[in-house]
């Protein structure tokens, strides 16, 4: 795998094709040097050609799925459900997704997956001691989407807890497995990566409590998530930019003409937490290994500016 590049694809199908190719060759590589793989995910439309593919080649015999652990980037707060299995077993679930799309295909699954704890939290006990308790966290963001940094002293028990067992813990489950050796990753319509807003600090660490932005909410709406803007999720878990760029390696695929403005913003302009996807720039610099997969619809505002990316560290392929 190269160190760093683009590639533009002619359709959807190319790109989940490339970049299974892509994934399975780093799988075979790790495991040739050590017992177990770690697999960062992402969820949304554009790996589920991947997975698909994935699949198929664990089931071939080509990787050892077996021998993967998996983390998943992130995580709904407040999906519909009495408890946290029935909020696990919510249809738009990280965790439904991953069992729909990955692991319900493979003979063998993973050693073990693991998808932020969100189920654990309860949505109205959240809310009620978030406004009761104004002094135990703080919001950090520029735009309608804002982390909220829970104190270390919180007074509240509750509030207290979540930092402690269900933030802290899941990145140090991280650690503890040896960090992710390669991440998949997409990108949301303002440049976001996994649920780090645009507008969130890039020097939050770890994994975060955000409140989500309109238009992520609406895209979820539009894609058929949720019913309206009302019923959807208000709120998530997710991998913070410092945790997410940990990977050692990094597959990003975008699909779509949604993706094209993020795609360009985020290669061709400043490094900057408006625009998520610009830390890309800043990992690459920095000797990380990272392949953006796009289809023709994502590149269109990268096409012809092959100097502008190159001072930014990036080729590009066409296939």
């Amino acid at each position: 795998m190269m160190n760093t590049g683009i590639v533009v694809a002619r359709d959807y199908e190319q790109m989940s094709e490339y970049a299974a190719g892509l994934v399975q060759k780093s799988i075979r590589a790790g495991l040739a040097e050590k017992h177990e793989f770690v697999l960062g995910l992402a969820t949304g439309g554009s790996p589920v050609g991947l997975y698909e593919r994935l699949a198929l080649a664990a089931n071939r015999g080509r990787i050892d799925s077996s021998r993967l652990k998996t983390f998943n980037l992130d995580e709904y707060i407040g999906l519909k459900g009495r408890n946290p299995q029935e909020r696990v077993l919510n249809k738009e679930s990280y965790c439904y997704f991953m069992v729909k799309h990955l692991f319900s295909k493979l003979n063998d699954p993973p050693s073990s997956f693991q998808v932020p704890w969100a189920n654990l939290v309860d949505y109205k006990t959240l809310k009620k001691e978030l406004i009761g308790n104004p002094d135990d966290w703080r919001r950090m963001g520029t735009d309608s989407g804002n982390a909220i940094i829970i104190r270390k002293k919180a007074q509240s028990p509750y509030l207290s807890w979540i930092k402690r067992y269900v933030l802290d813990s899941y990145a140090r489950l991280i650690t503890t497995a040896g960090g992710i050796d390669l991440q998949v990753l997409g990108v949301g319509g303002r440049g976001h990566v996994a649920f780090h807003e645009a507008g969130i600090p890039f020097s939050l660490k770890g994994l975060l409590m955000v409140e989500l932005d309109r238009v992520t909410v609406e895209h979820a709406v539009q894609d058929g998530h949720f019913p309206s803007s009302r019923q959807a999720p208000k709120m998530a878990l997710t991998m913070s930019i410092d945790l997410v760029f940990k990977a050692r390696q990094v597959v990003l695929l975008a699909s779509g003409s949604r993706k094209t403005d993020a795609i360009a913003r985020g290669l061709l302009g400043p490094v900057d937490c408006e625009v998520p996807v610009s830390y890309v720039q800043t990992y690459a610099k920095r000797g990380g290994k990272v392949i953006l997969v796009l289809d023709r619809e994502a590149a269109a505002g990268i096409m012809g500016r092959h100097k502008e990316l190159r001072a930014n560290g990036f080729t590009v392929k066409v296939i």
